[in-house]
């Protein structure tokens, strides 16, 4: 093996560094790889995690996973939240993932967050507690690079209640404003400007197929966006900084459907393309460029993963599988790259 030691390197002028240009040989006796692929997927982010799921009565996880979202490949361990729980809500900035409330057994609800650190693995730590109607659970999260919010759900009836989290500071949420619609079983996606809800469960078993946003700089009282192609609950979402998808779900069943919305306008979504299989409980996360939908019910619980490519329109294809079949995952995502990053 060869050693070099540069002190400093500059073009032949001595005003700036150099540049490689033209035809560039290197002779070695050892070996030297190169990235491969489009640049558009390489870089120090691009991580996607799963927290937390359910598996059967009784029976639900602490365990967190991930995957590098660019890359095709199974979910990997990454550590364990604070408790076993599911159906709590997921949102992170480029480096902090918060984990929102949530059911840890029957009866038996949580109001408390917990964090990680995206680029490293270990296990999550308390940032807080939900301050507005604490307990609540099958609410969803969306965020931007500072803010997090958490909307909707149930405890101990339907709500409209939109939380505030600052991701970078522990401690409690304050109250941002309030959904529309009252309902629980919702998903949610975000650009760097609007925070997106959509479809959800309401009362009298009504599936619903309501979308609507606010501006996550400014507290208030959610906006009518438009409606989904079919009304459901359980579905997952994730988004580019320009599009947003919401797929699967359940109403008089599964469904495999996957809709697409702009989110910088307002209108009802488009149909994209479809799911492998019907299901819903599934987890979504993107790097605004792949979405990736993990984990369901269809009946039948799942372990596998799947991705379709934001800004086309086409069904999903194989990306790997999670550790284990689970389910009630439909809130418990998020990355360091999704499209309320830019």
């Amino acid at each position: 093996m060869s050693d070099i030691k540069v002190n400093n390197i500059q073009s032949l002028s001595g005003t700036n560094g150099p540049v490689i240009s033209g035809t560039v040989e290197m002779n070695s006796t050892g070996a030297m790889s190169l990235p491969r692929g489009d640049t558009a997927y390489r870089g120090g982010r691009g991580r996607g995690i799963f927290g937390g799921g359910f598996v059967g009565p009784n029976i639900r996880y602490n365990t967190i996973e991930y995957i590098t979202i660019s890359t095709q490949s199974n979910a990997l361990d990454f550590g364990d939240l604070t408790e076993e729980s599911d159906r709590g809500g997921c949102c992170a900035s480029s480096v902090r993932g918060l984990f929102q409330g949530g059911i840890k057994s029957p009866g038996n609800n949580t109001n408390t967050i917990s964090y990680v650190t995206i680029s490293s693995t270990g296990n999550a730590f308390d940032f807080g507690d939900i301050s507005n109607v604490s307990n609540r659970f099958t609410g969803s999260s969306c965020s931007n690079n500072t803010r997090g919010l958490y909307g909707g759900g149930y405890n101990p009836a339907l709500q409209t209640q939109i939380d505030l989290s600052i991701i970078a500071s522990l401690g409690n949420t304050i109250s941002f404003g309030d959904l529309t619609v009252p309902r629980r079983n919702i998903s949610s996606l975000a650009s760097p400007t609007r925070g997106v809800w959509t479809g959800g469960y309401n009362q009298g078993a009504t599936y619903k197929k309501t979308i609507d946003y606010v501006t996550i700089s400014t507290e208030g009282t959610a906006k009518d966006f438009g409606d989904l192609t079919s009304a459901r609950h359980i579905a997952a979402s994730v988004s580019s900084n320009t599009r947003g998808l919401t797929a699967g779900g359940y109403t008089t069943g599964f469904v495999n459907v996957i809709d697409y919305i702009t989110i910088a306008s307002i209108g009802d979504a488009i149909d994209f393309g479809d799911l492998s299989a019907v299901k819903g409980f599934m987890g979504g996360c993107s790097n605004s460029i792949r979405g990736v939908f993990g984990g369901g019910d269809n009946p039948a619980l799942a372990s596998t993963i799947e991705f379709v490519t934001i800004a086309s329109t086409g069904n999903a294809s194989s990306f790997g599988s999670l550790s284990l079949a689970k389910t009630q995952l439909h809130n418990g995502q998020c990355s360091d790259s999704h499209g309320g990053l830019g």
